[in-house]
């Protein structure tokens, strides 16, 4: 009896030296990194600048921000005739817009938000993106509303863009949060660029 009772004792002992590690390892653990979303406000809710009297979470309102910053840029450098511009990808749209019908362009900018919002960490259903994948979105074979395809020069003129927009509302280029922004877009480049 007097012989399992040191073995339990032993047993107690290297349990207790065992958790009280584990407990250590975990407080030892790096911080964890907000999503993209969160650092942007997350889903606190503030008032909509665009529509009265109604809120909008912090985060979709940042990324509803670039997006329409992203637009004006691209229209800027479209009605400027800058050569290698990406007017040709974004034709249909830009014609319809001349026309008077700002529709599609809207529900454009609503697509894109939804898509950052929903693949940053923005888990309401308000950031859900139901519109198509990427390789059948930027082919105009199987989308309409696409003028061409793009190539590498093209995207990259684009992340410059979303860059530019993304300075324009507070985020600095020399921070963490637009390095991840930035390689988000890098990681669509290969579906985007056919």
């Amino acid at each position: 009896m007097i012989k399992f009772s040191k073995f339990a004792l032993c047993a107690l002992v290297l349990g207790a030296t065992v958790f009280t590690s584990c407990s250590d390892d975990d407080e030892m653990a790096p911080p964890v990194t907000p999503s993209i979303y969160a650092r942007l406000g997350g889903s606190t809710l503030v008032a909509d600048p665009d529509n009265a009297g109604q809120m909008i979470e912090a985060g979709r309102l940042a990324y509803r921000k670039v997006v329409n910053t992203t637009v004006g840029l691209i229209v800027a450098d479209v009605t400027s005739g800058t050569s290698g511009n990406l007017g040709a990808h974004f034709a249909p749209v830009l014609t319809e817009f001349g026309a008077g019908n700002t529709t599609n362009l809207a529900i454009l900018v609503d697509n894109l938000t939804d898509f950052f919002s929903f693949n940053t960490g923005g888990t309401n259903p308000v950031n859900t993106y139901s519109g198509l994948d990427m390789v059948t979105a930027h082919n105009p074979a199987m989308n309409s509303r696409m003028g061409t395809t793009a190539t590498d020069a093209n995207y990259t003129k684009f992340v410059g863009y979303v860059g530019a927009a993304a300075n324009q509302n507070g985020v600095a280029s020399n921070t963490q949060l637009y390095t991840d922004i930035v390689a988000v877009l890098e990681s669509l480049r290969d579906p985007i660029v056919q």
